[in-house]
């Protein structure tokens, strides 16, 4: 009572906030006649002014007033777009590190350019993190314009360009490029072995747009990158022959008279629980899938193998649906993007579960894939020096982007007043009767000539729909993962006079849906049919522009855009971002969702209040029902599902936390290495190191010099060093470790001199170096492997009245340890039994790998292969005196 009464008297949070920056927008408005009244030429001007003000100590908060007035008034002549005074605030919410939650329609490409432009003038580099190829693609395009035009470089970063294309974006100005470019770039640069191949600079400044979707949504999956692991495609296929015999259960109650207790038991071989996202064999699935691959125990270590193969295989057929979580498209199957319904390239699912896939589709199953590199988007964007973003859809998340990010959220007004009509939602008892409604309500807007956006939830609802609407004979257009070439053309068209388009998910779709058409790509599109689309264009862009404003004043007299859901999203973002598509810049329009009690959402999460209301009010299948009750079920399912959500990605985060630290200490200690300051300083480290644990396991300190195993401490100081070391004279009993460990690093640092003496000081560094990074990625792509072996099973410890998380963190610490220890033994083996080939020896080698190849090669003809290789003269051994007669071992002779 207290708060609400504070509000009206100070208003909110985000309203003060408003109002302060309203200040520094009559500022900046205050230059714009100044900046009107300047050449070309002079705004030009501007950006090395602006540069050479920053390096005498002006702050970019000093800049920022005229700086934001030259960009407004560089778009106006380039670009022919205005920044709104609304367009201002938001800028400032983006330079400040915040995020700006704009409408959709409110310009928030054009926004970001203000933001961009001033962050850039001090030389550090800007990234625009874009949700796919096209928008990086389109908004590096489109504003790069505006950015040229000041003076400024722009690089976009998409799938397929080479390291070279990608070095020179990277160091653009400003860089567009999606959320999973970047950070598999930051991926494959620290796996590099020189500076001068990264591509990357410092991270400095970025801003993500739709930053729900990518810092939230897809936050749930790290980036992995992976290389291919040795593993029989065998166990694929026996397992998805197997799994189709199996028979779902349930989970099903009764009363035990002995206990008087309710229990549970399961039926069938399998359970499946869809909140959980898993498939579970019961005893009775184990004993079937033992009897059917004929093996006595499923959970004998040496069968283990199979069952995590059986396991996967159950978890692709009764879990993953195809043209829902995948597309097979050329022989391949795809992943979609749940969040964007867009087909994901490159990206596999881990663990074997994409070679489950593959076997269920019947299409070729690649080899399986061990982790190599992989970060999380959480801890990827928290290595930016400022970090904002912005978005539609961000206040119902603002907790968790300040806990996760210590990212404030700023809700900015939109420049004229929101006139949609969202109207209550309406539920069905079945899916189809749902449809049969929708389908209706479509053509009669179709008919009216009102504009229809149909939303679903995925590429099967959505061909559902088109083929109903294809009896009706209503034409439309469905964008969906299976269409998103023609993304950008769709969705420009879809507010045209009776249009009808399905679309998956409009999250991130970038293009604006306008009233009457888009003019400029209609134009676009028949010029390209003419001989000379130069020449074409400017006449049909005018017939165009009339076509389209006549059609417009006929859509906002139908009741403009008109959004309809067929179901709801497991996030309440995700409709408002659909919802959001219409009514933008003061536009009428309307939306409403059609809910049946089969739906996912409801049929999971809570329709058992809504399904006893309807069966007690004996509601016919055919009529819907609309109630208060019906909103606040839906709403409860979907905060279930959104707390869901945020526990795995809080949960993936705190796991990765521990991985971040390690993370960071190997690409530093590579970085070091890389930048071959110090390098033999290091191994000296290391050497000594080596040589007190050495010393200490088998001599330590408090035991009695008779106490010491000596010739373990022997035996350990060869294996390692590869030489026996020379016995320090007198009395070993009369010595102390210490004199013990130094006389050793002396004689391991001379044995190092000898090396680089032999090899020359150019050629030791570069083998020190290529050894040591070698060497750590060996290490920790095992260390990857072990820490997700680790994560399997380290749930099952809470069985055991032990946190998890802790004793992640502990046994995390142990493997790590260890794993440095292998990296120092690994490098000093290798370092110290490294030979130098001579020149005739690779000669030798050279030519018996030709030979070979020449035979395996050969058809027919004499078997070479069969030859023995033959030589003119004995062979002589290392330590056989040399034949040339010196006197001295051929090893120490002729053979050094």
């Amino acid at each position: 009572m207290i708060g609400s009464l504070v509000r009206k008297l100070v208003g909110s949070k985000n309203e003060r906030e408003l109002k302060r920056l309203q200040a520094a927008v009559d500022r900046i408005n205050s230059f714009e006649p100044q900046m009107k009244a300047l050449s070309d030429a002079a705004l030009q001007a501007k950006t090395p002014e602006f540069k050479e003000r920053f390096q005498q100590g002006e702050t970019l908060d000093d800049l920022l007033p005229e700086a934001f007035a030259v960009v407004r008034e560089a778009s106006r002549r380039v670009l022919g777009m205005r920044h709104f005074d609304v367009q201002l605030v938001g800028g400032m919410v983006l330079h400040s590190g915040r995020i700006a939650e704009m409408k959709t329609g409110e310009g928030k490409t054009l926004v970001a350019t203000l933001a961009c432009y001033l962050n850039a003038l001090s030389g550090k580099g800007v990234h625009v993190v874009t949700v796919n190829d096209y928008l990086a693609r389109r908004d590096a395009e489109w504003m790069g314009q505006l950015y040229r035009f000041l003076g400024l470089t722009v690089g976009v970063i998409v799938h397929g360009i080479n390291d070279a294309q990608r070095k020179e974006a990277y160091a653009a100005d400003i860089t567009y490029g999606t959320n999973n470019e970047f950070g598999f770039d930051y991926l494959r640069d620290n796996m590099k072995f020189s500076l001068d191949d990264y591509v990357q600079r410092p991270f400095n400044f970025a801003i993500v747009d739709e930053v729900d979707s990518i810092l939230i949504d897809e936050a749930r999956t790290p980036l992995i990158i992976s290389g291919p692991s040795a593993s029989s495609s065998d166990l694929y296929s026996a397992a998805n022959r197997v799994v189709p015999m199996l028979k779902k259960g349930e989970i099903v109650e009764s009363r035990d008279g002995k206990v008087g207790q309710t229990v549970k038991h399961h039926t069938g071989d399998y359970t499946v629980d869809e909140k959980a996202r898993s498939a579970t064999l019961t005893e009775e699935g184990v004993a079937k899938c033992e009897r059917l691959l004929n093996v006595e125990n499923l959970y004998d270590p040496k069968n283990i193998e199979l069952l995590h193969h059986l396991n996967q295989a159950l978890k692709a057929h009764a879990l993953f649906k195809k043209d829902v979580d995948y597309v097979v498209k050329d022989g391949e199957v795809m992943i979609v993007d749940e969040f964007t319904g867009r087909i994901m390239p490159g990206r596999r699912w881990s663990d074997g579960l994409h070679q489950a896939v593959e076997a269920k589709e019947g299409v070729k199953i690649e080899s399986e894939n061990q982790t190599l590199a992989t970060i999380t988007f959480q801890n990827y964007f928290r290595m930016y020096e400022k970090l904002a973003g912005m978005t539609g859809t961000a206040d119902t998340e603002a907790a968790e982007f300040h806990q996760i990010y210590q990212l404030e959220v700023v809700v900015i007004p939109t420049n004229r007043p929101l006139v949609r009509n969202d109207q209550s939602d309406v539920i069905y008892k079945s899916e189809m009767e749902k449809f049969k409604a929708a389908i209706e309500d479509i053509v009669e807007c179709h008919q009216s000539g009102q504009p229809v956006l149909v939303g679903t939830i995925s590429i099967e609802k959505s061909e559902t729909l088109s083929e109903m609407l294809k009896k009706r004979g209503v034409p439309h257009n469905v964008l969906n993962a299976k269409h998103h070439e023609r993304e950008a053309e769709i969705v420009a068209q879809a507010g045209r006079r009776g249009a009808v388009t399905i679309a998956t998910n409009m999250a991130g779709r970038g293009t604006d849906i306008l009233l009457g058409g888009n003019p400029e790509m209609l134009a676009r599109k028949e010029a390209a049919l003419n001989e000379d689309p130069e020449a074409a264009y400017p006449q049909l862009l005018e017939r165009y522009e009339a076509q389209c404003a006549q059609e417009k004043q006929e859509v906002l007299d139908a009741g403009g855009l008109y959004i309809l859901g067929t179901e709801r999203h497991e996030s309440r973002r995700i409709d408002n971002q659909l919802r959001g598509r219409a009514g933008r810049q003061g536009d009428p329009g309307k939306s409403r969702f059609y809910l049946s009690l089969e739906d996912d959402l409801l049929r999971i999460f809570g329709s058992q209040r809504v399904s006893y209301v309807m069966e007690k009010l004996k509601i016919p299948d055919n009529e819907p029902i609309e109630h208060g009750i019906i909103s606040r079920a839906i709403e409860n399912a979907q905060k279930k599902v959104e707390g869901h959500n945020f526990e795995i990605r809080k949960h993936l985060l705190e796991y990765d936390d521990v991985m971040n630290q390690q993370r960071e200490v190997i690409y530093n200690q590579r970085r070091e290495v890389l930048g071959g300051e110090n390098i033999e300083e290091t191994v000296l480290a290391v050497l000594d190191e080596a040589v007190e644990d050495m010393v200490a396991t088998f001599c330590p300190e408090k035991a009695h010099p008779e106490k010491w195993d000596l010739d373990g401490l022997w035996n350990d100081f060869f294996n390692l060093f590869s030489f026996q070391p020379q016995l320090p004279e007198g009395d070993l009993s009369a010595m102390s470790p210490r004199e013990l460990e130094e006389s050793l690093r002396e004689q391991a640092r001379g044995r190092l001199k000898e090396k680089e003496a032999e090899f020359g000081t150019e050629i030791m560094a570069h083998l020190m170096k290529m050894l040591l990074l070698q060497t750590i990625d060996m290490q920790w792509k095992d260390h990857l492997l072990s820490i997700d072996h680790l994560k399997e099973g380290i749930g099952l410890r809470g069985y055991a009245q032990r946190n998890p998380k802790q004793e992640y963190k502990k046994e995390a610490y142990g493997l790590f340890m260890e794993m440095m220890g292998r990296i120092r033994q690994e490098l000093l083996m290798k370092l110290f039994r490294v030979q130098l080939a001579r020149e005739q020896d690779v000669e030798q080698i050279e030519a018996e790998q030709r030979r070979r190849k020449l035979v395996m090669n050969r058809v027919g003809g004499e078997d070479q292969a069969a030859k023995p290789v033959t030589r003119d003269t004995d062979k002589v051994g290392r330590n056989d005196p040399c034949p040339c007669g010196s006197g001295k071992k051929y090893k120490k002779c002729c053979g050094k």
